[in-house]
């Protein structure tokens, strides 16, 4: 029996409940052909069930990464696509797969930068906790990815700042602690008060790092 029965636009839905819970379900059961049915049709020629595709896929990212992380080239190539829906929702996908996929996301660092810089606010926000992530992995993928975040956090929107700097936190190490200090407290003048509030604790943070 196909899953896409279970998809919120097959039940006339407007709401994400039916793709969430379906998300449960695969991950719940280890459903391997019902997450790669669904991964099949992330290029279905309907826009709202390869919506409703990608949502189940990021979703089941979160609760068990390992299901979903052999697919990780065909969410990388979704960064291309034209559909802004699916190139945000692959960019969250990544952003849970990163640990576990890091030599193939590695291999696309590039196509992953570039979505960041073209892409909307959520595929930035996501790209840019996918590369944190990534960064964590190992020094080696620190000394690739760490000075591009940190030239990002030089010129994101301000109020982007707050977010992007929690998220490359991930990836600061005693090594690169000074520099990331530096650019916050740079931008810090111009945050507004809740904005600054997350900043202090990411100072707290840091002076936690040997």
């Amino acid at each position: 029996m196909t899953v896409l029965t279970k998809l919120a636009s097959q039940l006339n839905r407007k709401d994400e409940r039916p793709n969430i819970e379906l998300a449960r379900e695969l991950a719940g059961t280890n459903s391997v052909e019902g997450i790669q049915e669904i991964v099949e049709n992330l290029v279905n020629p309907n826009r709202k069930m390869k919506a409703d595709c990608i949502k189940v896929a990021y979703e089941i990212g979160r609760v068990k990464p390992e299901l979903i992380c052999d697919y990780a080239e065909i969410f990388i190539a979704l960064l291309k696509s034209q559909n802004n829906r699916l190139v945000w929702g692959a960019m969250q996908v990544l952003s849970t797969i990163a640990e576990i996929s890091a030599i193939t996301l590695m291999k696309h660092l590039n196509a992953i930068k570039h979505a960041i810089k073209t892409g909307s606010v959520i595929t930035a926000d996501k790209g840019i906790l996918t590369l944190a992530k990534l960064a964590a992995v190992n020094e080696q993928y620190q000394e690739r990815i760490v000075p591009f975040l940190i030239e990002h956090l030089k010129s994101c929107r301000t109020k982007e700042i707050p977010q992007h700097a929690e998220s490359i936190l991930l990836a600061i190490t005693s090594k690169t602690k000074d520099e990331f200090l530096k650019v916050l407290e740079e931008r810090e003048q111009y945050l507004t008060k809740p904005q600054a509030r997350r900043v202090q604790k990411i100072y707290r943070k840091l002076a936690e790092l040997p």
